[in-house]
């Protein structure tokens, strides 16, 4: 953009670097039209006026970054521990060793109590993907997840095998038109749930400047390995579900609480680290003191995230169903990026953060995905105290998004999908089943922590096309 210089920026108060250059990437994009005069006056109002533009699609992002700053923040000072508390590892064998380096990493925080490590786990961010840990009175948002709220949810139908044959075409219509993938943007039908009109909304400023974004994301799910499947349930003799053992028709999906999660994510983990004062190698890891006014800040909006999470799921099956004329039997579903407050068999009141993991207390209903040509397995917890009463939320990546896309081809994916009898619409190789560990081996590796009461297997899979 030639006709705004930095220093002029710098001059309209906009003194951050981070904020000059979000200008004059927009500004180049959308306003190259435009008078520098009329630049000038939308960037001084904005610069005033900060609130009156942050639900702008496109001048939005600028408005955030004069609504972020506030008073400085008092800080702590933390040492990491010696003798670090107790993990359980399950599966080790397949685990790499960078991920049981960070959660070593994790259990050296003065506030652990206890961890585990699934065996679906892999290197993530601050914690690994797979990391199960229990702190006593502080929430560490990089151990809950960026992603806050992401989960599960498996609608079990009223109809046999043979509707694929039938309705097969009426299904891949469904799926195109009445699911939405990607970073922005939702369906261009109205949504509606009880989910807007909760008061944690307006609980915070933070939060209320949100909800309009939360609004239009409302059913739809996000990128990456976020999908939205018909397939096969095959449930086992015996189930605790108490349904016939023979095969159904399902629904399964797999996303989070879309721009929601994300941006609760990053603005505490940000205070997080402002407060908490931990080594360099560890300060992904700061965490919020529950007694503090930021702690339940962020408890509330983790919470409210979860909610929105559950309100996509719910919108996403209850309008597919519709479409197609369908009726559920029953509905199975769990988070697998969240904190909660638990008890320890001791009795001792901790907080159980879940980042990749499934809760797997006794008799707790679960399901554990696999790949697009693999199957989801239904499971029920054994209530494991080593495990944290936890068991792994997927396969686990056996390959980063980058070695996957330069080990498969387009092609060769297509034959893979074409051998299983899958029908992918949007996904990428990214996400190709080689991009996997096997879940067979997965699964067995966590024997001790669940239950199979039933298997689902992909038929239709839908997936952003990156």
């Amino acid at each position: 953009m030639s006709n705004i210089k930095t220093k002029e920026l710098s001059k309209l108060g906009y003194t951050n670097d981070q904020a000059r250059s979000l200008v004059i990437n927009i500004m180049s994009r959308h306003f190259k039209h435009h008078t520098k005069e009329e630049m000038v006056t939308l960037l001084t109002n904005i610069k005033n006026e900060p609130a009156n533009y942050l639900n702008d699609d496109v001048v939005g992002k600028i408005a955030a970054t004069f609504m972020d700053v506030g008073p400085e923040l008092s800080f702590n000072t933390f040492d990491l521990l010696e003798e670090t508390g107790q993990l359980k590892i399950y599966g080790g064998k397949e685990i790499e060793h960078s991920a049981k380096k960070q959660m070593e990493l994790v259990m050296s925080l003065p506030v652990t109590v206890q961890g585990a490590l699934m065996p679906d786990a892999h290197t993530g961010y601050g914690m690994p993907i797979g990391g199960v840990l229990a702190t006593r009175n502080a929430v560490i948002p990089f151990a809950v997840g960026l992603d806050i709220g992401c989960r599960m949810a498996l609608t079990i139908i009223d109809e046999s095998e043979s509707f694929f044959k039938s309705h097969s075409f009426e299904m891949k219509t469904a799926l195109r038109e009445f699911t939405h993938f990607g970073m922005e943007g939702g369906l261009e039908f109205k949504q509606e749930h009880a989910i807007l009109n909760d008061p944690a909304f307006s609980a915070t400023e933070f939060l209320k400047r949100l909800q309009a974004k939360a609004e239009r994301q409302l059913g739809s799910s996000g990128s990456g390995n976020h999908f939205v499947e018909f397939g096969t349930v095959e449930l086992n003799e015996g189930n605790t579900m108490g349904l016939p053992p023979k095969k159904y028709v399902a629904l399964l999906s797999h996303s989070g609480s879309r721009g929601l999660g994300a941006n609760i994510a990053q603005h505490y983990t940000r205070i997080a680290m402002d407060t908490c004062k931990l080594p360099k190698h560890a300060q992904q890891l700061a965490w919020l003191d529950m007694n503090s006014e930021a702690g339940q800040e962020y408890w509330l909006s983790m919470n409210l995230a979860g909610d929105y999470a559950k309100a996509c799921h719910d919108r996403i099956h209850r309008n597919l169903l519709k479409a197609l004329g369908l009726q559920a039997i029953m509905t199975i579903e769990n988070h697998h990026n969240f904190a909660w407050k638990e008890q320890l068999a001791d009795g001792g009141d901790v907080i159980v953060h879940r980042k990749g993991a499934t809760p797997a207390h006794a008799g707790e209903l679960g399901i554990i995905p696999g790949s697009m040509t693999t199957p989801a397995y239904i499971v029920s917890g054994k209530g494991v105290a080593n495990a944290l009463n936890s068991a792994s939320h997927g396969a686990g990546r056996a390959m980063s998004r980058q070695r996957a896309k330069e080990n498969m081809t387009v092609s060769g994916m297509k034959q893979m999908l074409a051998a299983a009898g899958v029908t992918l619409i949007g996904g990428s190789v990214e996400e190709n089943p080689l991009a996997y560990k096997d879940i067979n081996k997965v699964i067995a590796a966590q024997e001790a922590l669940v239950n199979i009461e039933g298997t689902f297997m992909p038929r239709i899979v839908r997936m952003n096309k990156e």
